[in-house]
């Protein structure tokens, strides 16, 4: 191209730019032959660390990003994105004054290309010929400004991320560093009376029976007083009589939390510590709470014995909990799990504790029932007391049936909200007469649900079919779940509206680098509305179509993996994009409760580092292909 057509083509381009607007034509094209266009290709550095810089650099198209890397791990972390007509290039201004210090190259930061860039350099030379305009003068002070006021944020908030998680790895307590070495043992030949005096003596609540370095079984207190005392069992017996066989076992270089999940989980307060199959030691509930903070072991010991006056304090104690899981970066599903082990048995105590109060009144429960959570307690994310979310199921459709369900409904409602948690706002309580009912009733009602796909009753179903049961009869629970499958087995017009809400409310795109998008129109994402719920609704359709009502994502998630609908990889890739999804949710969120701030589900992407930016990026292309696969199901 001819020199003059070449600078009159790139004139067009810039010549509304502050730093040539109102300059003559011909000056204009003066300038623009002393300036040169450069292209850089996708990840290339445009200005270097340790390169002395000539000019200023004038984007014409695409991104870049001013950057920082740390020497020692490679890592990057964007100060600030620079987007089509900004400049870059602003700290060589100190060189052009002549006012520079001498900086120490290595601590510098460099620009590099996020697409593909076309950029106009302007030598100092130029700047040096308009730097007399007071417009020149005004843009450049104004960018300036406004650029450090973004460096700074950024530099702010990547201090602040670094100070609250640590730049290290985490370093997360092992069971070996919690637990007894010195297991108390005893042959299974032993005598029950043997074992009992060990214990007394060793001043221990549990003993193992060992034999030939074989690990056979545990005796715990609760064993001598259930199987010996209130038995009536001969104290000269043989320990093997009395012991638990096959007890849960943990190995010594299993984490801390792995060691309170098993406990959790499995309703133990003992775990046999294993190195291969050599017994090295024992670990017990008390060890780990005690090692954590001392005050949280009577969190366990107070939903067990709660009765209505202590219920409020259950929070305090649970919220130690989940900040000590926080505070040591415990992963976030293992984390949900625990803290959702202990919600369930604070859920089952204050069942239990409703119909006592009835009995106490004289009203006795009239036939079998089951209590369901839903929502955030039904998937098992509910790491804070939030709104309630409930329904019964009972087994007679009698008057008694009816009254009594009614006033242990009210009852729970109420202990439940004395324990911190709120009413829900949408009254979705089994107090609320539309969130209880005999089988006969919840046959009906789901029956309408379905035949009815109005926008209100997806709604409603949406929430119902993240129930999972805390409390109550397995056999009724059987049932329950039968009818239920076969009114969605009969309505496919049901799964069909649910699966069109689902296109309506695709999960972002975000085809730009999220790391870039805080310069451009979108700044934030709802977690809930935009990624969490459509999450949840596409596992929820794809699970009820092959026949799983019930249970958290994780279940379901593995339920279809064995179903072949998802392969192995991608139910792998699924979880941990959960996990990203959930860290950066449950991070934030618990920040606003510690701060006292009101809740919001909107997170910035300038709070954000550039690793989770990143990760975030992975974890939503893995969502969308989960929602499409739900919507693929369906001519939609």
């Amino acid at each position: 191209m001819d020199q003059n057509l070449y600078n009159l083509y790139h004139l067009e381009a810039v010549r509304f730019h502050p730093f040539f607007q109102g300059v003559e034509f011909d000056t204009a094209l003066s300038l623009l032959s002393l300036c040169e266009v450069r292209r850089y290709g996708k990840s290339e550095i445009i200005l270097k660390k340790d390169k002395p810089h000539e000019g200023l650099l004038l984007l014409l198209e695409g991104l870049s990003e001013v950057l920082v890397k740390n020497e020692h791990n490679g890592r990057e972390e964007v100060l600030e994105v620079v987007q089509a007509g900004e400049m870059i290039g602003f700290s060589s201004l100190a060189d052009f004054l002549g006012v520079s210090k001498k900086i120490d190259t290595e601590s510098m930061v460099e620009v590099k290309a996020s697409s593909e860039v076309r950029a106009m350099f302007i030598p100092f030379e130029v700047v040096r010929k308009r730097w007399d305009d007071p417009a020149v003068h005004d843009y450049l002070l104004t960018q300036v400004v406004i650029r450090l006021k973004d460096v700074y944020a950024s530099l702010a908030e990547q201090v602040k991320l670094a100070t609250d998680h640590g730049e290290n790895d985490p370093f997360i307590i092992r069971v070996q560093d919690v637990m007894s070495t010195e297991a108390a043992a005893v042959s299974p030949d032993a005598s029950i009376q043997e074992a009992a005096k060990l214990m007394h003596n060793r001043k221990i609540s549990s003993i193992l029976v060992a034999e030939n370095d074989c690990l056979l079984g545990i005796i715990t207190e609760r064993d001598i007083v259930e199987r010996v005392a209130a038995a009536g069992a001969d104290l000269s017996a043989q320990a093997r009589t009395i012991m638990t066989e096959n007890p849960v076992t943990i190995s010594r270089f299993a984490y801390y939390y792995e060691a309170l999940s098993l406990i959790l989980f499995k309703g133990v307060k003992h775990l046999p510590v294993k190195e291969d199959s050599k017994v090295v030691g024992i670990v017990t509930l008390s060890d780990l709470l005690r090692k954590k903070n001392e005050n949280v072991m009577k969190t366990v010991r107070q939903i067990e014995k709660a009765d209505r006056d202590n219920l409020p304090q259950i929070k305090t104690g649970i919220y130690d909990i989940i900040d000590s899981l926080i505070s040591d970066r415990v992963p976030i599903l293992k984390m949900l799990e625990i803290i959702t082990k202990l919600y369930d048995r604070l859920a089952a105590r204050i069942i239990a504790l409703s119909i006592s109060e009835l009995r106490e009144k004289g009203l006795q429960q009239p036939c079998e029932f089951v209590f369901y959570q839903m929502g955030s307690s039904g998937r098992g994310e509910q790491f804070m007391l939030t709104d309630q979310d409930h329904f019964l199921v009972y087994e007679s459709h009698s008057e008694e049936a009816t009254a009594f369900f009614e006033e242990l409904g009210k009852r729970i409602t109420s202990n439940m909200e004395a324990a911190g948690y709120a009413r829900c706002k949408g009254l979705m309580m089994c107090s609320e007469q539309k969130w209880r009912g005999s089988l006969t009733v919840w046959e009906e009602r789901l029956r309408t649900w379905m035949l009815h796909s109005t926008n209100d009753h997806l709604l409603l179903a949406q929430n119902f079919f993240s129930y999972r049961l805390i409390a109550g009869s397995e056999g009724l629970h059987a049932e329950f779940e039968a009818l239920a499958a076969e009114q969605v087995k009969r309505s496919r017009i049901f799964l069909y509206r649910l699966a069109q809400l689902e296109k309506e409310h695709g999960i972002p795109a975000l085809d730009q680098p999220i790391r870039s998008l805080f310069k451009l129109h979108r700044k934030n994402i709802d977690m809930k509305k935009d990624i969490l719920f459509p999450y949840h609704h596409s596992l929820q359709i794809l699970s009820l179509i092959h026949g799983k009502l019930s249970g958290t994502p994780m279940e379901k998630i593995d339920f279809l993996q064995e179903k072949q609908v998802f392969s192995k990889e991608f139910a792998s890739d699924l979880k941990e994009a959960v996990s990203t999804i959930m860290t950066l949710y449950v991070t934030q969120r618990w920040q606003q409760e510690k701060a006292g701030a009101s809740f919001s589900s909107v997170i910035s992407f300038t709070r954000m580092s550039t690793r989770e930016k990143e990760e975030l990026i992975l974890s939503l292309k893995t969502l969308r292909e989960l929602q499409s696969q739900a919507i693929a199901r369906f001519s939609l």
